[in-house]
């Protein structure tokens, strides 16, 4: 089923090859890809990379693959751009960082989200934006390190229902397609998710709600 907020007049566009038309799509959905990027781009390029030259080359990739347009996005057209999205991303993170990340191709897991390590590392530094000004770079630290421990001990699969619902905010729909999962499990998983992550970050001061 594809997305419910595009027009199948717009759709036809595309699909008749009208670039206009790819990037009116694009540019509706160009915020929640940028919360994509924000949320998932590695700490060491955070202030070297610019988030908006990653959605650049994200377009342009876009455009190359127009003509499986109807193919690869007959399910979602935002799933479309988000995969593509992804790539660019990964691809970014192996041309900047070079040998410490070797395995920049395996930053997506079987199940089709990010791997374990990577997931954990971006929810870690979004919850840890969230403190509130704690009294010393010591006691922050300790904070950081205690959010750690808070996302180690999640599920894994959990944890990227977690980072997809409520970081990314994708709908239900569109992780059960991001994860080949059931609406129902990923449902039930991000409950269960949540529900673990605010009891948990209650017990560590200075946190406000995720």
């Amino acid at each position: 089923m594809l997305s419910s907020d595009i027009s199948p007049d717009l759709i036809n566009r595309i699909l008749a090859g009208d670039r206009e038309a790819l990037a009116e799509m694009f540019t509706h959905y160009r915020p929640r890809l940028l919360r994509l990027v924000e949320l998932r781009l590695h700490p060491k390029l955070r202030g070297r990379v610019d988030p908006e030259d990653v959605l650049q080359e994200a377009w342009l990739k876009a455009v190359d693959r127009m003509s499986y347009f109807l193919r690869d996005a007959s399910h979602s057209t935002f799933i479309w751009f988000r995969l593509i999205t992804t790539q660019t991303l990964i691809e970014m993170h192996r041309r900047h960082l070079g040998a410490e990340k070797r395995d920049a191709g395996r930053e997506l897991s079987i199940h089709g989200g990010w791997d374990a390590d990577s997931t954990a590392s971006s929810l870690s530094l979004s919850l840890q934006g969230r403190l509130t000004s704690p009294s010393s770079a010591v006691r922050k630290d300790e904070l950081a390190k205690q959010i750690e421990v808070v996302l180690q001990g999640m599920d894994e699969i959990d944890r990227e229902v977690l980072a997809l619902r409520h970081f990314e905010e994708l709908t239900n729909r569109e992780v059960a397609q991001v994860l080949n999962m059931s609406e129902q499990a990923t449902s039930a998983r991000y409950l269960r998710a949540l529900g673990r992550l605010k009891k948990l970050l209650q017990l560590i001061p200075d946190m406000q709600g995720p």
